[in-house]
């Protein structure tokens, strides 16, 4: 019997139920052939969108984990880390061993064009549900968050806060607003689908008439907040939001009652990765308990590992209303989202 929250992700990332496991590659083990090779070659590279504080939290555990193995994290948005990616190839450059962004699509991409490892450790045959990772394990979902609203405390009320994406259109917060651009993230960017399909693009039409800052960065708009340049978050990442909040900050996440959007961050060991044993050993470590579970305590992120607990005052999904991703879908719209967003927003 598939567990409430099981059914709730696999809902909202229009999964199948049904994949055959005999379909999947063989798991393998993190062993000490493996650790000892991770070491000659010293170092991985990650390429990942998530916040730096993640991205650095997650080198030092690695490291502690397994001394002699540094990781090296190149941060950048989604958007960028793609064009990046891509032209490294174009240039044959070998440079990323793991990469990771915040837009599902690219994995689909780079998966139909043989640039992605066939890699699946074992702990995430074990503990990540069958039907949330791809058949042929050349990417794995490492996090899953929200893209959420928000509001400065001290600015806003909460009984005068929006309570939905609609009322974002009131007069009373033009000048107001603040969100990030779908061209720099990946949050942003499936968002933004999720958000034109459900709504309809008017919905951005009229949006972009409310004088809204435009940032770079889904991580930008909370801390935006959280030092009063605007009063409300149109789009942003939850767990930004939350870790904000938790610094003292006064921010608030606002779950729209139309839903918020899902996002899903996929991780993959890439194919021509110069340092081969120790993007395997970085890869099997971030599908870990450990490292699972130290995103959802410390980053109020959420995991799609049977074995983490969330976190008490952190509603479930099954708790908010979120709308269901389909990176499918996107793969042949990135380009036609992008543009049509810069014709409303002229940005």
């Amino acid at each position: 019997m598939i567990a409430r929250t099981e059914w709730v992700l696999g809902a909202l990332l229009g999964l199948g139920l049904a994949l055959s496991a005999s379909a999947q590659p063989r798991p393998e083990r993190v062993t000490p052939a493996l650790i000892d090779a991770a070491k000659k070659e010293g170092r991985v590279v990650f390429y990942s969108s998530a916040d730096i504080i993640v991205g650095e939290k997650v080198a030092k555990a690695f490291e502690a984990a397994y001394p002699g193995v540094k990781v090296q994290v190149e941060r950048n948005g989604s958007e960028r880390l793609f064009q990046k990616f891509q032209q490294e190839v174009s240039a044959r450059l070998a440079i990323a061993d793991v990469i990771s962004t915040s837009d599902a699509a690219h994995f689909v991409i780079w998966k139909r064009d043989g640039l992605l490892a066939s890699y699946l450790p074992e702990e995430a045959a074990q503990q990540i549900p069958l039907e949330f990772r791809d058949k042929d394990a050349t990417f794995l979902p490492w996090r899953l968050s929200l893209s959420v609203m928000g509001y400065n405390t001290k600015l806003v009320k909460p009984d005068e806060a929006p309570k939905s994406l609609v009322d974002l259109l009131d007069p009373k917060w033009s000048g107001k607003i603040v969100k990030a651009h779908p061209s720099y993230s990946g949050t942003i960017l499936t968002a933004t689908f999720q958000i034109s399909r459900e709504l309809g693009w008017d919905y951005y039409e009229k949006l972009a008439k409310q004088k809204v800052m435009q940032v770079q960065s889904a991580t930008e708009p909370p801390k935006k907040l959280s030092i009063g340049e605007r009063a409300i978050m149109a789009e942003g990442n939850e767990y930004v939001v939350l870790l904000t909040k938790a610094q003292g900050n006064p921010v608030e996440v606002i779950y729209a009652k139309e839903g918020s959007p899902t996002i899903v961050s996929p991780s993959a060991v890439v194919k021509n990765a110069p340092r081969p044993n120790a993007a395997r050993l970085f890869q099997s470590y971030l599908m870990s308990r450990e490292a699972q579970q130290m995103l959802v305590d410390d980053m109020f992120m959420r995991s799609f590992h049977r074995g983490v607990k969330m976190p008490a005052g952190m509603p479930s999904l099954s708790d908010v209303k979120a709308m269901r991703e389909d990176a499918e879908a996107v793969v042949d719209q990135v380009e036609a989202i992008k543009e049509r967003y810069r014709r409303h927003f002229g940005t």
